[in-house]
């Protein structure tokens, strides 16, 4: 099982690890933004890799620049990658540290919500290639987490909600009474302490469903509930060059991916509606997206790596809260079906 620590000694806990470990050299990476407002406050005094900030540079060149700073900095076998950052530096920091010479070990300290609760934890890491999200990667365990929430006191509330989405979808996957706790929770006006243990019942979900279910054989791809529709809305954000984060892209996923699932599954309608109205109240907005947008979305999600069979499209679905429903397939007239529904409900 993946080492997780929930603490908000944040210095202490990675001098502990780094020193439990006996690395023969450490290494951080981390991203822009993050070395200017992160960085500087956790003393930590380490030859330090900067990629720049943004899904968009979670890329073949980034990548390449990681492993190139970590022959310049004398990195072997036995040195240690700290990726301090959200889920770009999480995802593509893995992806260096689980490639270079054949694997360093490494461990992630998210800044965000959203890495915390999803990327940092369950050891997939990669980066997106010719316009799809995460194309390229590999299944690469840290060696151990740190959560800490103090870390997200500066972060904007887009970034807040992008992350609450993720929690949003463990506790649909979890039970009805997590989900109903989560949809009563304030998070805009989060105390860090109380979101601690909270974060921690909700990473411990996905922490469950990774330990049955390392290689998403089965099981673990209950977590991919909104994903397959999400990534589509991120992808097609993209293209249009009006970025959403992807926790948002998420949100939306599962709303579309609720309305498939009460067509072919028989899930609550008033769950929807609910659940709707959430995003709408609590500032998630909508995508921008029309009827001229659907043949792309279409495309998007026959391209999606979850997909086993070519040309069907693969969905995780809900019969009820707390009751997912994996490899689920839907046909290209619901999904079409579904979109209408939602721009109605979303607008």
């Amino acid at each position: 099982m993946q080492t997780i620590i929930f603490t908000n000694e944040v210095r202490e806990a990675v001098i502990n690890l780094i020193d439990s470990l006996k690395p023969a050299s450490v290494h951080i990476i981390t991203d822009t933004n993050v070395n200017r407002e992160v960085i500087p406050s956790l003393g930590l005094d380490y030859p330090t890799i900067i990629v720049d900030a943004g899904d968009e540079n979670k890329n073949i060149e980034s990548l390449s620049s990681i492993w190139s700073r970590l022959i310049e900095q004398g990195a072997t076998r036995k040195s240690l990658v700290i990726n301090i950052g959200g889920g770009v530096v999480t995802d593509m920091g893995g992806f260096a540290a689980a490639t270079f010479k054949r694997g360093l070990r490494f461990i992630n300290v998210p800044t965000t919500l959203l890495s915390a609760v999803d990327a940092a934890v369950g050891g997939k890491t990669g980066i997106n290639f010719n316009g799809l999200k995460n194309e390229i990667g590999a299944f690469a365990k840290a060696d151990a987490v740190l959560i800490s929430t103090i870390l997200f006191s500066t972060l904007p509330p887009e970034e807040i909600l992008s992350g609450y989405a993720e929690m949003l979808k463990h506790g649909l996957l979890s039970s009805e009474s997590d989900y109903r706790e989560l949809l009563g929770y304030d998070i805009l006006n989060a105390n860090l302490e109380s979101l601690l243990s909270l974060l921690e019942k909700s990473v411990k979900v996905k922490e469950r469903i990774v330990t049955e279910d390392p290689f998403e054989k089965g099981i673990r791809r209950a977590l991919n509930l909104g994903h397959t529709a999400g990534h589509a809305f991120e992808s097609l954000a993209m293209r249009k060059k009006r970025p959403i984060p992807h926790g948002y892209a998420v949100a939306f996923g599962i709303l579309l991916e609720m309305i498939i699932s009460h067509s072919l599954e028989g899930f609550p309608s008033e769950e929807i509606y609910g659940y709707a109205e959430y995003l709408k109240n609590n500032g998630y907005g909508s995508p921008e997206i029309g009827c001229k947008d659907y043949d792309d979305i279409i495309e998007l999600m026959r391209h999606d790596k979850k997909n086993d069979t070519p040309g069907a499209i693969n969905f995780t679905l809900l019969s009820a809260p707390g009751t997912p429903l994996i490899d689920r397939t839907a046909p290209e007239t619901e999904i079409l079906t579904a979109l209408d529904i939602f721009r109605d409900i979303m607008d």
